[in-house]
């Protein structure tokens, strides 16, 4: 393979390893050798215009983009997990285009999760279509659309793209869709991957209501996802649509060689100002080298402080004139410019969010920087994957923070190269947002028992309690929407429908929207709330009209919430017992009450003040540890100490590696750990969904015990400190402070958890 820019990154990384302030913070060095393409050598049996294109263009289809091309042609459901780069996007766009130049009337709709990607892919399509004398009129359907052009695109575009937000909101109207979608024959859903959690649960129905339209008219779209690799990719693309999938993941792009760099301020000692040295260094480096670059961050807020403190250092040189930030808010026109200017060269680097870890094309970079573990590993191949495309080679840097998942990381290498990626995963259980789903539905279309195939088996259950409500009336057509509001206006397809909290300014204009479960401890009075990189004020919270009203002031304090929790046993729904110690999943009433907040300033409390909130309860799903009295009877050592402290220690330490196995955040999920549980009558360690029903997150963790107690157990005999630190047992999200743990008791109860399970 050609190597186009080997001496530079052999600059910087020799420059790294010898240097005095960086080579005691690195922990490894990886380099992950080239790999040869694999062609596909089968007669491709493609219309004259499509090789003539191919074969201009240089093209020959890789093994995957053939296996694609072949199973979308005998009408498979397909899933392609290639890596960045591997030329999915005309994986799909050949067998697609080809059915659409053999059938006149045939229409295809493309779903992107970001409008940048969508316009991305429009231009790919319209070359496409100028390239193969193809009649499509592609066009972008969402929110930026005029009126004016609306009805034009749906009767003459035979290729739409849109977002699912846009979807939303038009299925509604779906009667002036009726020509494109009852020839509708294939959709297109790219970076499936992002549609986990809550989001993706609700993106999941969101399908499945489009699918029930589709039938109504007489259609049946095959579907092809783009997405990373995921540990279940094909429970999940089931799951996403309702269908029977496959899924192709051998993957049959070239690769250059590619090297990683993990980098640990943390290695020799906790230090915030270290850490911002070296992000600041780090980039000024790879500038200076000769390297573009790309910096992850983790917020709006470290993106703009990073391009700042880095042109700042740089001083008057040429190159701090070479550097921008790039992410959400800035306008259409400003992000456009940026990925040319990066794109022809004239940035040597941006500092983004992961606004840029889909494909949008920026051309090809040299080096990767990522300013923190970015949560996932599958989001962390698709940031190393911006870099070292078309015959380059390329550097990906890890810069680790504090956190527990960022050490654990960083000093378990092989959890990035010998493991998987993370389960996502998609909840169709949920009963909130199967009545929300179900509200929007009846508005499109009236709603039977013959959907249970769509919704479940329990939708008329929850219809007529939509009914009690006033909703939804029965009829003899079905179940109808009812209620003057639109339906889409209640259900939000980022939460779970249920009582929201509005946050505004004091003339009453909406800053955000929170659920209830966030408001209490966001937007609760005297509470600092950041919205968009401004810091506002909460004023007051009215607990019965459910607004919170907030003053916008530039303050250099934030705050913290504190309280207690309590977790209710109702239902144990399954239990696996391994002697002295049991696990089981099951249901359970969570109830937790805000007792006071901290007033917080670069990490240290400044003061203490009350909070008047009433508990907020909420039944969702969980898995629970029980002990029985012998499983302590082995620690002598220890008999001094409070098991209680061990029990704490471990539910942190689970809960702070959970996001390894299973893709969430930290604050998707809860714990309480107890010496006695009043339900159990044993000590008791219960981690529990943060949503009301569930979203399926402890579930998938009950499925898989050994590898979180195992992880867990690794994360804390790593850590150097003695008593436990912001790098192992401390969590942001402790009701106690970090109070009451014990790294040795903990080490203790893990040990000999991951003994029983290993027997």
């Amino acid at each position: 393979m050609v190597n186009l820019n080997n001496s530079k990154i052999t600059n910087f990384l020799s420059k790294l390893s010898t240097d005095s302030v960086h080579k005691s913070n690195i922990e490894l060095i990886k380099e992950i050798p080239p790999k040869n393409a694999e062609y596909n050598e089968n007669n491709l049996d493609l219309p004259d215009n499509f090789e003539e294109y191919l074969l201009k263009k240089n093209k020959k289809l890789y093994t995957h983009q053939y296996s694609a091309l072949e199973n979308v042609r005998i009408g498979k459901n397909i899933l392609l997990t290639t890596s960045t780069a591997s030329g999915k996007t005309l994986s799909f766009n050949l067998p697609i285009l080809e059915t659409l130049q053999n059938d006149k009337d045939a229409t295809a709709l493309y779903i992107y999760p970001t409008k940048a990607l969508t316009n991305d892919q429009l231009n790919n399509l319209k070359n496409l279509e100028n390239e193969l004398n193809i009649t499509l009129k592609p066009e972008i359907y969402d929110g930026d659309t005029p009126n004016s052009k609306r009805k034009s695109i749906r009767e003459k575009s035979r290729i739409i793209l849109t977002n699912p937000h846009e979807l939303h909101q038009v299925l509604q109207y779906n009667p002036k869709w009726m020509s494109f979608f009852k020839n509708l024959k294939y959709i297109v859903i790219d970076e499936a991957h992002t549609y986990r959690g809550i989001f993706g649960s609700n993106i999941s129905f969101l399908i499945r209501r489009l699918r029930r339209i589709c039938e109504d008219y007489g259609s049946y779209p095959q579907f092809i996802l783009a997405s990373a690799t995921l540990a279940n990719a094909k429970e999940f693309s089931e799951k996403l649509v309702g269908l029977d999938f496959r899924v192709i993941d051998k993957d049959g792009s070239p690769k250059n060689k590619k090297y990683f760099v993990f980098y640990n301020t943390l290695k020799n000692e906790i230090s915030e100002s270290s850490w911002y040295s070296s992000a600041i260094n780090i980039l000024e480096l790879c500038m200076k080298y000769g390297l573009q670059t790309i910096g992850f961050t983790l917020s709006r807020k470290m993106a703009e402080l990073i391009t700042i403190w880095t042109k700042k250092s740089l001083g008057n040189n040429i190159l701090s004139r070479k550097i921008s930030s790039y992410r959400s808010g800035f306008t259409p026109e400003e992000r456009r410019d940026i990925e040319s200017r990066l794109k022809n060269g004239d940035l040597r680097a941006v500092t983004s969010t992961n606004a840029l870890e889909v494909g949008i094309d920026i051309g090809s970079l040299d080096s990767v920087i990522m300013y923190g573990y970015p949560g996932t590993l599958m989001s962390l191949w698709q940031q190393a994957g911006r870099a070292g495309r078309a015959g380059y080679d390329s550097v990906v840097t890890l810069l680790s923070r504090e956190s527990p998942l960022d050490q654990y990381i960083i000093k378990h290498p092989e959890t990035v190269f010998g493991k998987t990626t993370e389960n996502a995963v998609i909840d169709l259980e949920n009963p909130q947002i199967i009545v929300g789903q179900l509200l929007c539905a009846t508005a499109e279309l009236p709603i039977t028992l013959n959907d249970k195939p769509y919704f479940g088996e329990n939708i008329e259950e929850y219809l007529n309690q939509l009914c009690d409500c006033g909703l939804l009336e029965k009829t003899d057509r079905g179940w109808v929407y009812v209620n003057t509001v639109r339906a889409v206006e209640l259900v939000s397809l980022d939460s779970i429908f249920s009582s929201e909290f509005k946050v505004v300014d004091e003339k009453g204009n909406l800053i955000e929207i929170l659920d209830e479960m966030h408001a209490y401890p966001e937007a609760h009075v005297g509470a600092v709330l950041l919205h968009n990189s401004e810091n506002y004020i909460i004023k007051e919270m009215d607990l019965e009209s459910k607004v919170c009203t907030a003053v916008k002031k530039d303050v250099e304090y934030y705050t913290k919430a504190r309280g207690s929790t309590n977790v209710e046993i109702i239902n144990e729904l399954d239990r696996k017992d391994f002697g002295s110690v049991s696990i089981h999943f099951g249901e359970v009433i969570v109830s937790k009450t805000y007792i006071m907040y901290d007033v917080m300033k670069f990490g240290k409390r400044m003061s203490q003040e009350l909070l008047n909130l009433p508990p907020i309860t909420f039944q969702t799903t969980a898995l629970w540890y029980t002990f029985e009295d012998e499983f302590f009877n082995d620690f002598e050592n220890l008999k001094e100490k409070d098991f209680g402290d061990g029990l704490h220690g471990t539910e942190h330490a689970m809960i702070n590696i959970f996001p390894i196995h299973i893709m969430c955040d930290s604050h998707d999920i809860g714990g309480l750990s107890t010496n006695m549980h009043y339900g159990t009558r044993k000590p008791s360690i219960f981690i529990y969904d943060g949503f009301e029903g569930g979203i399926g997150l402890s579930k998938k963790a009950y499925e898989m015990p050994e590898k979180i107690a195992k992880t867990a157990l690794n994360l804390i005999k790593d850590c150097t400190c003695e008593e436990g630190c912001p790098a192992c047992l401390y969590s942001p999200n402790c009701g106690n402070d970090n109070q009451n743990l014990d790294k040795q008791y903990t080490l203790a109860i893990l040990e000999k958890i991951v003994g029983i399970f290993e027997k």
